[in-house]
């Protein structure tokens, strides 16, 4: 438990070292300042510029910044259902394997590359060649990645201009999330994977015998590429079923470290870019303050209840109280509590253990961290955007509490703000139910789960979290394989996704336009510990209203009946 806990403190003591140049370097790149990598990048961008036709210089308004976003976007997906389904057309395919199929998988499989999500369905190393693993998914890993950058740096200018119409330009900024930040940390990170033992290549399978004398079919690929974008992106597909739990994808300890590490980066070192950019480092650091905050509490009960295990197993004459069901022993109860915590707080949904083998209340934390918009660190982005719905809707009953216009950065926050803003968190929120409350009720919905009880019901529960939370991790219990799970899930993730930026983005534009007024002495300051605790029990109240009757019916059932003994 010591080592555990000191790789906790170290896991943050970087995070916080690591964040804080990174944090001041994206400042740079979207300002258009001066960086270590123009001389190389440049030209490269002025060329992009130049073959697809756009002004650098033009900036756009919301409207104009969401079209663009929205388009880029399904032309994506489009592309890769395209590369799916004709994947036995397409080069790199040494196990000459046929285009995606069915249809309904496909579409889901792209849907859900585009929306940052990686819900999978299949198993990739016997569904998808080479090509389309490179071309298709770990190209739209780089994209929808960058489309959560662009989104948090649009709202942060609308936050921090005053009396503008326009909040940046799309391409623009796509295009340098991408060269300038993205690539650069993959490319860096991929060759460390590689040096730690992933694989990267483009040679057959092979076989190999086990053994017990049994041939064994074995995977090879171009891993460790895929691995690093998937991480640093946020965005979570493994290149093989296991995901992070396999040995080709991550290969120690030490990779297993830096994986956690790489998921929390981009995403704090965001919120310090947002302090520089509001000119007020304080700021930042109070949203830095209330993710760590609420990440520590979900990450103790992850710990702990894996920790004291189940007493249904210990009554059976097992030796260890702790939980190791499902979990990998390279990495132990700490290395598998800290990674499910982190993949859920971000909506990243890579896994290196199988969250359908937590105790109850092991799973309770990860999915009650997706339920809340996975604003804790979050995805690439989209952790910094939900968190400031959240920031806008405390300032918005802050102001109500003391009888004051609210104000945020001088800004005055109106109907239209809190509107947009309460949209965002309750449109994932309503297809996380209305899509659970439909799959326990129909027979395809419950003839796909493992287990009957409460943890069947957490299963479904947890797959529409995933899905509209653009999370991808799954319980591992649910067969989502169907026509009903493909295209139910394909909705809620899309609309998870869109239904968020949408509104953040009219925000962003709305106040953009707002003139900036000093504070005066009724002004509620947004930097102190009063503010972060205030914040924290928004969020927590939220959550809890919105969520506690499924959870309490779910993993909270389940765990009391465990402590008495009962099993389904």
């Amino acid at each position: 438990m010591t080592m555990d806990l000191m790789v906790f403190a170290l896991f943050l003591a970087v995070l916080l070292l690591l964040a804080w140049p990174l944090g001041k370097y994206m400042v740079k790149v979207f300002a258009l300042e001066k960086t270590m990598f123009d001389s190389l990048l440049c030209p490269v961008e002025k060329l992009i510029y130049r073959l697809t036709g756009v002004n650098p210089g033009e900036e756009m308004t919301w409207r104009q910044y969401v079209v663009a976003l929205v388009i880029f976007n399904v032309l994506g997906a489009v592309a890769v259902y395209l590369i799916e389904i004709s994947q036995g057309l397409l080069p790199w395919n040494p196990e000459n394997l046929t285009g995606v199929n069915p249809w309904d998988l496909a579409f889901n499989t792209a849907i859900s590359f585009m929306t940052n999500t990686n819900w999978q369905a299949y198993t990739p190393e016997t569904t998808m060649s080479y090509f389309t693993q490179m071309a298709a998914l770990t190209v739209q890993n780089f994209k929808s990645a960058a489309t959560g950058m662009v989104v948090a740096v649009a709202l942060m200018r609308g936050l921090t201009r005053k009396t503008a119409k326009t909040i940046g330009n799309f391409w623009v900024d796509m295009v340098r999330s991408v060269l300038w930040i993205l690539l650069p940390l993959s490319i860096v990170f991929g060759l460390v994977l590689v040096q730690q033992g992933a694989i990267q290549n483009l040679s057959p399978y092979l076989t190999v015998h086990t053994l017990e004398g049994a041939e064994q079919r074995l995977a090879m690929g171009p891993t460790a590429s895929q691995e690093a974008i998937k991480m640093i992106g946020t965005n979570g597909g493994g290149f093989f079923n296991a995901n992070s739990a396999h040995p080709f994808e991550n290969p120690t300890p030490l990779s297993n470290f830096l994986q956690v590490l790489s998921i929390f980066l981009i995403p704090a070192g965001l919120v310090m870019t947002f302090g520089h950019m509001a000119r007020d480092r304080r700021q930042g650091y109070a949203i830095l303050a209330t993710m760590i905050l609420l990440f520590i509490v979900m990450l103790t009960g992850t710990y702990l209840s894996e920790l004291s295990g189940n007493p249904i197993l210990a009554g059976m004459g097992v030796n260890s109280p702790t939980s190791f069901e499902g979990k990998e022993v390279r990495f132990g109860i700490g290395g598998s509590a800290l990674f499910a915590t982190v993949t859920t707080a971000a909506s990243c949904g890579a896994v290196n253990a199988m969250h359908d083998s937590f105790t109850p209340l092991g799973g309770f934390f990860p999915l009650l961290q997706i339920k809340l918009g996975e604003i804790i660190f979050g995805g690439v982005g989209a952790g910094f955007y939900g968190m400031m719905m959240f920031v806008v809707l405390t300032v918005f009953i802050v102001g109500l509490m003391v009888g004051r216009t609210p104000e945020y950065l001088g800004k005055k926050i109106e109907s239209r703000e809190t509107k947009m803003a309460t949209l965002a968190i309750l449109i994932p929120s309503v297809f996380i139910l209305t899509g659970s409350a439909i799959a326990s009720v129909v027979e395809a919905g419950t003839s796909a789960i493992a287990n009957s009880g409460p943890h069947g019901l957490s299963e479904i529960v947890y797959a529409f979290a995933s899905a509209a939370g653009n999370n991808g991790s799954a319980f591992a219990g649910l067969s989502a394989n169907s026509p009903f799970y493909n295209l139910m899930l394909s909705v809620n993730m899309f609309l998870g996704r869109f239904g968020v930026i949408i509104p953040v983005l009219a925000i962003a534009g709305s106040m953009a336009e707002k003139k900036i007024s000093p504070p005066g002495p009724g002004t509620f300051p947004t930097t102190g510990w009063l503010f972060v605790a205030v914040l924290v029990g928004v969020i927590l109240i939220v959550g809890a209203l919105t969520f506690m009757p499924v959870l309490t019916l779910g993993p909270v059932v389940e765990q009391l009946l465990m402590l008495q003994g009962t099993t389904f």
